[in-house]
């Protein structure tokens, strides 16, 4: 009788833990759909506190003041930049620095490592990497956004151990057909590191896509300014920027309502690309922590 108590609990966890999964996942919806409400009601329902998990009288001159007055959509344009072309750079980057330090013949492989593993605890700091920044001319420049991120040591070293369980026989056997060592590593080793690339790739990407402090520091230019410090401005001056607009623009925009609709509008893109790439998310928590 005890063996079948514990089969039927073993059986009901399943479902249980699904049920409270499930709960504690429409609680974080929750506020979401609040955002999302007060973003599309009117004026009066906003502004008397009205809005709940469901919109009240639907209006979009939100949005159109969002993204189309605001400069939403330039900044999203600097975002999108900074995203694809600093995770091309800091893939390649974090490559040709984790293959060579995979083999154990490279001499001075522990002394380079040590360095990693020191930036990993001690950074220089917020002047001096203003200082670097404006010594390179890079200030008011979307590099400055993208140059400073585009290797973490952290990255480095899980691709690195991933490199380390590849079997050597496919590299030896290419290196008797007279292979160089940037052939094997484009034609052999990349193509079947393809997990570790693409999550490698997901963290530098959404990295990217968040970066905010060193754009408040080194970006002065309206129209280099990425999204996320779009976001931040919107809120913060928000009753700023509608004072600057006339009454019959303003009619159904409130300063809550554009401070939903803004985040609302920068949330929605990772959202839409999320689901696409959560396995990935799943892979990078044990990849490379296990040789062989």
């Amino acid at each position: 009788m005890k063996k079948e108590s514990s089969f039927s609990k073993r059986e009901l966890f399943p479902y249980v833990n699904g049920l409270v999964l499930t709960v504690f996942g429409l609680l974080c919806l929750l506020p979401f759909l609040h955002v999302i409400s007060k973003s599309v009601s009117e004026e009066t329902a906003v502004t008397a506190g009205k809005v709940g998990l469901f919109p009240v009288g639907i209006q979009w001159d939100t949005f159109y003041f969002v993204i189309v007055k605001s400069g939403f959509l330039s900044a999203f344009r600097n975002s999108l930049f900074i995203t694809i072309v600093g995770t091309i750079l800091a893939l390649l980057v974090t490559v040709m620095a984790a293959y060579p330090l995979s083999k154990p013949g490279f001499k001075g492989a522990k002394a380079i490592l040590m360095l990693y593993v020191f930036t990993m605890l001690f950074s220089g700091g917020i002047i001096p990497g203003y200082v670097l920044m404006k010594s390179l001319g890079l200030l008011d420049s979307l590099w400055s956004l993208i140059l400073p991120g585009i290797i973490v040591p952290f990255n480095m070293l899980v691709m690195k151990t991933f490199f380390e369980g590849i079997p050597e026989s496919l590299e030896e056997s290419a290196k008797i057909d007279g292979a160089s060592y940037m052939r094997i590593l484009f034609e052999i080793v990349l193509p079947i590191s393809m997990p570790v690339i693409a999550t490698i790739g997901l963290f530098y990407g959404v990295g990217y896509w968040n970066s905010f402090f060193n754009a408040m520091i080194y970006i002065n230019s309206q129209d280099l300014k990425p999204l996320q410090l779009f976001l931040y401005e919107m809120i913060v001056n928000s009753d700023t920027n509608l004072k600057e607009m006339s009454s019959d623009e303003m009619m159904n925009i409130t300063s809550e309502g554009v401070k939903a609709a803004t985040i609302v509008v920068s949330a929605l893109p990772i959202m839409v690309v999320y689901p696409f790439l959560q396995k990935y998310f799943v892979k990078g928590l044990t990849l490379g922590s296990v040789k062989g």
